[in-house]
């Protein structure tokens, strides 16, 4: 397996052959459609393989990550980022970008009754953005309450409930964001059986084809470090955590510990907060080479040690986060979320 993976790490993506037809990812969009029948929608925008989830800016297609089309690319992604999406949460990601695609293609965005709902959609957008996890006026979809990202976001997130949640009047009851619900169930209702020539994506929006870079070249190329200038940066925080080789002789050492750990805690750092696994893992890479510097064991509660490491590094991404909020992003794909 090492040999078939260090192979297909130097061959370019855009000669791996990739399709949809005949794998996972066919019957993800089969499911996404069947949804839209269902809705009565006779739009269904074109899906293409893609370096991840998003939708071009105002360009009526969804690309999908061109691993989740191989089985053996699938095992590099969950290798590298810790995680490769389950079905549940491929249709979830599918059913927020047809939301972008449904708004481009009919370019709902321009009307004054979309703006009254869901606000201008020419406002900065941002990468990272300030959410508040008590509003009730956005509906709950994606992981890091995704729809106030941006008025786009916001309506892309409201589809994917209305399209996806059968009982989302009673889910939604007495919150703010019923309101976006109806405008998105009245308007569909008005656009439903309108036919639209589905758009084909072309380079710009890096179809598999377009891709002519190696795999190990895709995986550096979209890694993202925390910027820690000084190794001492934490060292405080690993006395808190850890305990001196003096004080804990036959403890483990800290730093296997977090390696032992490091997949589970960066997937589940990414996951709540909406960071690039690349980034989550810098800092846990940081902070294991720091813990063998200075020669820190673990004490007897490992559970708790875990615990508080993983409290610890998501306050880290979180506040890094935050300090970045003011960022304005060009926007090459809307509501690309992994």
């Amino acid at each position: 397996m090492d040999r078939e993976r260090d192979a297909l790490l130097g061959r370019r993506i855009s000669d791996l052959n990739l399709s949809i037809r005949g794998s996972r990812v066919e019957r993800l969009v089969s499911a996404l459609n069947a949804e839209l029948d269902q809705r009565g929608i006779a739009y269904h925008p074109t899906v293409y393989l893609s370096d991840q989830w998003g939708c071009p800016d105002r360009t009526p297609v969804i690309g999908v990550p061109f691993y989740l089309a191989d089985p053996r690319l699938e095992s590099i992604e969950r290798e590298v980022a810790g995680n490769v999406e389950d079905d549940a949460e491929s249709l979830r990601y599918l059913r927020h970008e047809c939301g972008h695609a449904i708004n481009y293609a009919f370019q709902l965005y321009q009307r004054p009754d979309w703006r009254a709902c869901f606000g201008r959609f020419s406002q900065p957008y941002h990468d990272r953005y300030d959410a508040d996890p008590l509003s009730r006026a956005y509906v709950r979809h994606i992981l890091g309450w995704y729809a106030q990202k941006h008025p786009d976001e916001d309506f892309a997130e409201t589809f994917a409930v209305w399209l996806g949640t059968d009982d989302w009047r009673a889910r939604y009851r007495d919150w703010p964001a019923l309101e976006k619900l109806e405008y998105v169930d009245r308007t569909m209702r008005e656009i439903a059986d309108r036919h639209l020539e589905p758009e084909n994506p072309t380079e710009d929006d890096l179809p598999v084809e377009a891709m002519q870079y190696s795999l190990a070249e895709h995986y550096s190329l979209s890694e993202e470090q925390l910027p820690i200038a000084d190794s001492r940066q934490f060292d405080v925080d690993l006395h808190r955590l850890f305990l001196r080789a003096t004080d804990a002789p036959s403890g483990e050492s800290a730093g296997a510990f977090l390696d032992e750990h490091r997949g589970e805690v960066v997937s589940r750092i990414t996951y709540w907060t909406g960071e690039s696994p690349s980034l989550v893992r810098s800092l846990l890479d940081h902070l294991s080479a720091r813990a063998g510097d200075l020669d820190l064991r673990v004490g007897t509660l490992e559970a708790a040690t875990l615990i508080e490491l993983t409290a610890f590094a998501t306050t880290v991404v979180m506040h890094h986060r935050h300090a970045n909020t003011a960022r304005p992003e060009e926007r090459r794909r809307g509501g690309s979320a992994a």
